[in-house]
């Protein structure tokens, strides 16, 4: 048998916190291992103290020396883990991302549902647990969110915008709080789950991305997880460094490839023509036999700027 890997030691100061997880997780290079190790260790992107979340933010807290033996034990046998997810080719980011949750919740003994459908009739849908966990002889109610915003201004939530223009963190915490969160107050979710439900709160992880350096809104986590954003023109400017277009289903950890898997400045700008819409860039460095990423940022078209105003403007967007 393979020694159990140490627990992840507090590391000395990184630059950023790719570094820091670089530094946590070496050991880490299967792609779903590493996913699942960011989600349950990165920081999370609310502060839960803060007093507009009135207590209603979740938080999975340290990791334990035990949760990081069961890492390294999928990291050198990850056939559990790809069971769970199974051949599926998945197209949207969170239900991967709930994929490896539930799958990390049944494995600790945690789960009761994953994806709970309440319905007050065979054609109406009141709406769906995330995930309801055992809270000793009761149940907590978990509604689970990972998320990727640009910042456009810093005016309040609404500023941080997601990158296809779809919606915002504002709209995201109010649908949460406000109909979510709710859910097990509904007659048809008393009815369906025998338990209790004494607990509801939303655990939130995610990047933020800034123009101009981090401008944390109170209410975020100071330690959350950051980029930045530029447009095609300002891509001109990038420095040399090997680079890569990140893959939605690889934006959650920080990327690590093998040297012969990335691009170089020039590759990355020939691609700028073909892409109309954002894309997630990695910049790499070398790390023995790996390329770690040492920061990211989306690139966005010169006139991102100018079609989220539009859609305010249209009310697609919140003011």
């Amino acid at each position: 048998m393979a020694p159990a890997a140490p627990a992840p030691a507090p590391a000395p100061p990184a630059d950023s916190y790719q570094a820091l997880f670089e530094s946590r997780w070496p050991h880490l290079t299967h792609p779903h291992v590493r996913a699942l190790a960011w989600l349950l260790d990165a920081p999370d992107l609310l502060d839960a103290q803060a007093p507009q979340w009135q207590d209603r933010i979740a938080s999975l807290g340290p990791m334990s020396p035990a949760t990081a033996d069961w890492l390294a034990a999928l990291e050198r046998d990850p056939s559990p883990l790809q069971a769970a997810l199974g051949d599926k080719h998945y197209s949207r980011l969170g239900l991967y991302a709930e994929k490896l949750m539930a799958f990390y919740f049944a494995a600790h003994g945690q789960l009761y549902a994953h994806g709970l459908q309440v319905r007050a009739d065979r054609t109406d849908t009141i709406g769906e647990f995330d995930f309801l966990l055992h809270d000793g002889a009761n149940l907590a109610h978990i509604e689970f969110a990972t998320k990727f915003y640009l910042l456009d201004k810093a005016d309040d939530f609404n500023g941080l915008i997601g990158p296809n223009l779809a919606d915002t963190l504002g709209v995201k915490m109010r649908k949460i709080f406000d109909k979510q969160l709710s859910l097990s107050r509904h007659p048809a979710a008393q009815a369906l789950v025998p338990q209790p439900i004494v607990r509801a709160q939303a655990l939130v992880k995610g990047w933020l991305f800034y123009p101009d350096g981090v401008q944390p809104l109170p209410g975020i986590s100071q330690q959350h997880c950051h980029g930045f954003w530029i447009t095609h023109t300002q891509a001109q400017s990038l420095p040399e460094q090997a680079c890569a277009i990140m893959p939605r289903l690889q934006w959650l950890a920080p990327l690590k490839l093998a040297a012969g898997d990335a691009i170089t400045r020039a590759q990355l700008l020939s691609e700028l023509p073909e892409q109309g819409a954002p894309f997630m860039i990695a910049a790499l460095r070398q790390q023995g036999q790996w390329l770690v990423e040492q920061r990211r940022g989306f690139v966005v078209p010169d006139g991102w700027r100018a079609q989220a105003a539009q859609r305010r403007q249209d009310g697609a967007l919140p003011a």
